[in-house]
C-alpha cells in the first residue's frame, strides 16, 4: 500500500501523544464536566490528594490500547483520500487547497470510527462515572463532528504554515501550534462533546448541548490544560511521526511515504 508509512507513522504519533498529554486531558474532561465552576490548580490537587499521580491517567487504558490506532486512521485516511484527488494547484481565495480541506474531513472521520468508543470509555473513567457497552455510541455523533472538523482544521493550519513560513516551522512547532489553533476552532464542540458522554451536562445531543454551553458561560472550560496537552503531546507527536516516517522511508522508499 502506498500509504503504509503513513498508518505506521500515525501509530508512533498516537502512542506518544497519549503518553504525554493525558494527565493534562484528564484535568481538561473533568473542568468540562463537572457541574460546579473550578480551576486547574484545585482540580488537579484534589485528584492527586486523593489518588496520587496515577489518578491523572484515569481512563488512559483504553487510549494506550487504541491511540496509535485512533492516530493510524486519522492519518492514513487524510492520506488516501488526498492521494484520490486529482492534482491542483488552484486555492479557494487563493488560500485554502480544497483538497486538504476535504482529505482533513475524511482523516478526522477515520479517526472518530475509532476513538467513539474509546473516547466514551476514557470520559467516563475520568469523572468518575461508570460506562457500560450499551453506551459505547454515546456522544458518537459529537465525536465524529469535532473529529472532522478538528482534523480538517490542522491540515488546513499545517498547509498555511507551510506557505508563510519560508521552510515550513520545526516538527514539534508545527503540531503544537497547529494543533492549538485548530482546537481553538472546535473548542465548543469538545466541551459539548464531553458533557454528553460524562453524563453530567444532562443534554444528549449536539445542538443541545452546544446551546447549552453557550447559554450557561461554560464554552471555554477546561481550555487552559486543553491547550498545555495539545502542545505537549502532538509537539511531541509530530516529532515522532516525522522521525518515524524518515526511518520507515529510508527502508521502504520514498515513493510509500506520506503525502502530510
Amino acid at each position: 500500500m502506498d500509504n503504509t508509512i503513513t498508518f505506521l507513522s500515525g501509530l508512533a504519533y498516537g502512542l506518544a501523544s497519549t503518553l504525554t498529554g493525558h494527565p493534562f486531558d484528564t484535568l481538561k474532561t473533568r473542568l468540562q464536566s463537572l457541574p460546579t465552576s473550578s480551576n486547574s490548580m484545585s482540580v488537579a490537587r484534589d485528584l492527586v490528594g486523593r489518588e496520587g499521580v496515577r489518578g491523572l491517567y484515569k481512563g488512559a487504558s483504553p487510549l494506550f490500547l487504541m491511540g496509535g490506532v485512533i492516530r493510524s486512521f486519522q492519518f492514513g485516511f487524510y492520506d488516501t483520500a488526498l492521494r484520490y484527488q486529482s492534482p491542483s494547484e488552484s486555492r479557494v481565495f487563493g488560500v485554502f487547497d480544497q483538497r486538504v480541506v476535504l482529505a482533513g474531513f475524511v482523516g478526522g472521520a477515520g479517526r472518530a470510527i475509532v476513538e467513539a468508543p474509546a473516547d466514551y470509555i476514557k470520559t467516563r473513567r475520568q469523572v468518575d462515572q461508570p460506562w457500560r457497552f450499551k453506551g459505547m455510541l454515546q456522544g458518537s455523533i459529537a465525536t465524529f463532528a469535532r473529529n472532522s472538523f478538528l482534523f480538517s482544521s490542522f491540515a488546513i493550519y499545517v498547509d498555511l504554515s507551510k506557505l508563510l513560513v519560508p521552510g515550513g516551522l520545526s516538527p514539534f512547532l508545527q503540531g503544537a501550534v497547529c494543533a492549538n489553533l485548530a482546537w481553538l476552532t472546535v473548542w465548543p464542540m469538545d466541551v459539548a462533546k464531553s458533557q454528553i458522554q460524562s453524563g453530567l451536562g444532562g443534554k444528549e445531543g449536539l445542538m443541545k448541548a452546544l446551546v447549552e454551553i453557550f447559554r450557561t458561560g461554560k464554552v471555554f472550560r477546561g481550555l487552559g490544560p486543553g491547550l498545555v496537552r495539545s502542545t505537549v503531546a502532538n509537539g511531541v507527536g509530530m516529532v515522532v511521526f516525522t522521525r518515524t516516517r524518515a526511518a520507515l522511508e529510508e527502508k521502504l522508499g520514498k515513493g510509500r511515504g506520506s503525502t502530510f
